[in-house]
């Protein structure tokens, strides 16, 4: 149940009309990295986190629900950054405030081409009103939405997504200098940082979290690293010394056509690795009846009932 309070988050203000910038905004509203695609991600992904991790769906519901009022914060702005313009532009006076912007270098049609062009519909279909748009007028798709079922794999996902919007809100502070609304998207920007180390600790509070989801990775294959340009090769970590908390070290293969040919495509190899392989097996076996132990004894028997409606004041 969402209860909605009028007032916002933040103190979301602009100090001057535009619309040009307006357009640039609806990236984060109903754009592919935006609120609005953070917000249903994470709401998504808390119903498979339920039972087995209670804890994290409430996590993830508290975090979508943020989202939803970072939606908000972003659809406000837009409208102020529009004063002016809906309905008022081409009847306004010298001094209006729309004519701060323009600072007499510009007539209004200008500006409103400047600000329009790229996205029509902007104008033409919703009167300038936000909707679940892009900056181009592309229309918010699910397929934005990452929910894999495995919550160590969603959290690896939120991790991208956090790390994504924080880097639009950072180019978008670069095409305005109005304080106000640099304010707004420093603070937005920095609850998607905010939100990257929850889910940090969320992921780290789940072991085992490697690899993700249940099966193990085939021992046979995990060390080899293929020089696929051997032009000018470098060597690093990646593909040099121990393979970051594995405890075993790269294998670096020099010339790959050379190493596939020797070994019939990878099936005649000269360490077939067999206890390793049996070893790994057997983990599978005992991490999938874990993860299914884990769901099954999570669900209530009888009737399912999502909510408990305790009465806390007895």
């Amino acid at each position: 149940m969402f209860h909605h309070v009028k007032d916002l988050q933040f103190n979301a203000r602009v100090s001057r009309p535009d619309p040009v910038f307006a357009n640039l905004l609806l990236e984060q509203f109903g754009g592919e990295n935006g609120e609005l695609a953070a917000a249903m991600q994470y709401f998504t992904q808390a119903f498979g986190a339920k039972q087995p991790h209670p804890d994290k769906y409430d996590m993830l519901m508290d975090i979508a629900t943020e989202e939803f009022s970072h939606l908000e914060i972003v659809g406000a702005t837009i409208q102020m950054l529009l004063k002016g313009v809906n309905g008022e532009l081409k009847d306004a006076a010298d001094q209006s405030e729309i004519m701060q912007v323009m600072d007499g270098k510009a007539a209004k049609e200008n500006i409103i081409h400047a600000a329009l062009t790229a996205n029509p519909q902007f104008p033409i279909i919703t009167g300038g009103g936000p909707t679940p748009r892009n900056s181009q007028g592309i229309p918010w798709c699910a397929s934005y939405i990452h929910s894999n079922g495995d919550l160590t794999v969603d959290l690896r996902s939120n991790l991208a997504s956090e790390s994504r919007a924080k880097l639009v809100y950072e180019h978008l502070m670069k095409f305005t200098d109005d304080p106000y609304l640099k304010d707004t998207l420093s603070f937005l920007m920095t609850r998607e940082v905010a939100h990257y180390k929850m889910f940090e600790a969320a992921l780290e509070s789940i072991q085992p979290n490697f690899p993700p989801a249940v099966l193990q990775a085939d021992p046979r294959f995990t060390q080899q690293y293929f020089n696929l340009s051997p032009d000018n090769s470098t060597r690093g970590p990646w593909n040099k010394g121990e393979m970051p908390g594995m405890g075993k070290d790269w294998e670096y293969i020099e010339n790959p056509l050379q190493h596939i040919k020797e070994t019939k495509g990878l099936s005649d190899l000269k360490n077939p690795m067999k206890e390793e392989l049996k070893e790994t097996n057997a983990q599978d076996h005992k991490l999938s009846k874990e993860k299914s132990d884990e769901v099954k004894m999570a669900e209530p028997g009888g009737t399912a009932q999502w909510s408990s409606y305790a009465d806390d004041n007895k």
